[in-house]
């Protein structure tokens, strides 16, 4: 089941390089980069400012600003291994992926990015499972797949493991929490050959020769319930991370789904859970093939409200704010989450003034974005 036909954008070699740059360099993260791009008008442009930048932010130490050497080293490296980058708005990059909010704007692939392209439901749950919990997931694994729906997962032990192994045949997709050479747990290295030699993919949107941290594997998740139009939870504790995938899930506006399993099993409690709090419960394949055949019939990939690649153009070029903006933006900000929109309002700035002031923050280390596009300020 295909997303569309492939359109988007084609980087040139040198607008590759110049993202995997900015990517790479220190506080730029996906939304600070599609604002960098938006505002500079292109990669190359906003790399030459972070160092003035993240300075006019009031950053104590200079910025790390990745070489060109870097990248062209991590390119090769991708090459070498058969893998590549893929930029968003390019045609492999996952069209359902696109509309989340700080959509990573490269994620290197290693296999076949034409099941990039397919409608994708997530399975995810229990490192720990049951021999049953297993089962369960190799079935709707399987029968998604024959539906020909990607399945999407973690590449974790257990219920992810089971559910990537029942849809090597149809297409599954794994996504990593390191780099594309350093996956975890070391155990599942055979399932993820065995995923590239089907026709699926790896993908990971952190640098080459990253070993995954704690931290790491919030982002995976969310990049789990990004590609998917579906979650499927079997088999989830409390306080788990598959929970904080079904979070991301229905965040994104997602259907959430969960597997009811006995309220003695610890392992189930999680996914009880969310069946109380919402989710549809699944007791057999076709509950999600029902629930996912008007969202799959429709064209969900280009709503308004879906987010656009960045565009290189001629930029903003737009003279630095006073001290005194500067200043009045910054005494609007605390500890706080806040919309960017009141922040506007309150000061009377400009927009694109407030967001040059954000993102001298942001690049100097002072600021904290948070989900729903808020923004607050690092106190001193």
């Amino acid at each position: 089941m295909s997303q569309g036909s492939a359109k988007g954008i084609a980087l040139s070699d040198r607008q590759r390089i110049a993202w995997l740059r900015l990517i790479r360099s220190d506080n730029v993260g996906p939304a600070t980069f599609r604002d960098l791009i938006n505002h500079f008008g292109s990669a190359e442009t906003a790399l030459d400012m972070l160092p003035e930048l993240s300075a006019r932010g009031g950053s104590t130490r200079p910025i790390r600003v990745a070489s060109r050497e870097e990248a062209e080293a991590e390119l090769n490296e991708a090459l070498r291994r058969g893998a590549r980058f893929i930029g968003i708005g390019e045609p492999d990059y996952p069209q359902a992926l696109r509309q989340i909010e700080a959509a990573p704007p490269l994620i290197a692939v290693e296999g076949d990015p034409k099941v990039l392209r397919s409608v994708a439901v997530g399975v995810v749950g229990a490192r720990n499972c049951s021999v049953a919990g297993a089962k369960f997931a190799s079935l709707i694994a399987k029968e998604l797949g024959r539906a020909s729906y990607a399945i999407v997962s973690g590449l974790a032990r257990g219920i992810d493991a089971a559910a990537h192994r029942a849809s090597l045949d149809t297409g599954t997709i794994a996504i990593l929490a390191g780099g594309l050479d350093r996956p975890y747990p070391p155990e599942n290295l055979d399932l993820l050959r065995d995923i590239i030699e089907h026709g699926g993919a790896a993908v990971s949107e952190m640098p080459f020769g990253w070993e995954p941290r704690a931290r790491d594997f919030p982002r995976r998740n969310r990049l789990i319930a990004g590609i998917g139009l579906g979650l499927v939870v079997v088999e989830a504790a409390e306080r788990s991370g598959s929970l904080i995938t079904a979070r991301y899930a229905a965040d994104f506006g997602r259907l959430v789904f969960a597997a009811p399993g006995s309220p003695l099993d610890p392992r189930c409690k999680g996914a009880n859970g969310l069946i109380r709090d919402g989710a549809q419960i699944v007791t057999e394949p076709e509950d999600v093939l029902r629930a996912m055949a008007p969202i799959t019939e429709r064209d969900l990939f280009s709503p308004p409200e879906a987010q656009e690649p960045p565009r290189e153009g001629d930029g903003a070029h737009l003279p630095p704010p006073s001290d005194s903006e500067r200043q009045r933006i910054i005494d609007a900000l605390g500890p706080s989450p806040v919309e960017i929109d009141d922040v506007i309002r309150h000061t009377g700035a400009s927009a694109q003034t407030v967001y040059l002031v954000l993102l001298e923050l942001d690049l100097a280390g002072r600021l904290y974005r948070h989900p729903g596009g808020l923004v607050s300020l690092e106190m001193a």
